[in-house]
């Protein structure tokens, strides 16, 4: 088999598109929740504490220098990141929540309902019934 061929049958499968549709979504997903973020969670925050920007709250390590910027560790951005985070885990945690619910009741219907009997059984039952009425 040419490796064409094998590349389009694993290009082709049904998991690897229900993953790219996944990515692509989770990353229209991720500019939505730091939009959230930036945008409606953490303005009321930094006004409760006082007019606080946290992308603005850094810790400088170097002052700028001639043809230099300075260095400092973004701490408020690493907050606005950390928020972002828990937000997604949280949405995804209740999702696959909801996909397990489903799947618990989609297995119960399955168990509740009887399988109908087959071909070999039905014949089987007549013959049972048969020679029930011949004994009796």
């Amino acid at each position: 088999m040419g490796i064409i061929q094998e590349f389009r049958e694993f290009a082709i499968k049904g998991n690897m598109i229900d993953m790219a549709v996944g990515i692509i979504i989770g990353g229209a997903f991720g500019t939505i929740v730091t939009s959230l973020v930036n945008d409606i969670i953490m303005p009321p925050i930094g006004l409760l504490l006082g007019g606080v920007d946290f992308s603005d709250i850094k810790i400088p390590l170097k002052a700028a220098e001639a043809g230099s910027e300075p260095v400092s560790m973004n701490i408020g951005l690493f907050i606005n990141n950390m928020i972002s985070f828990l937000i997604v885990a949280f949405a995804v945690f209740m999702l696959v929540k909801a996909v397990n619910e489903l799947r618990k009741r989609f297995e119960k219907q399955q168990e509740a309902a009887p399988a109908a009997p087959t071909a070999t059984e039905a014949l089987l039952a007549e013959i049972r019934d048969e020679l029930r009425k011949k004994n009796a």
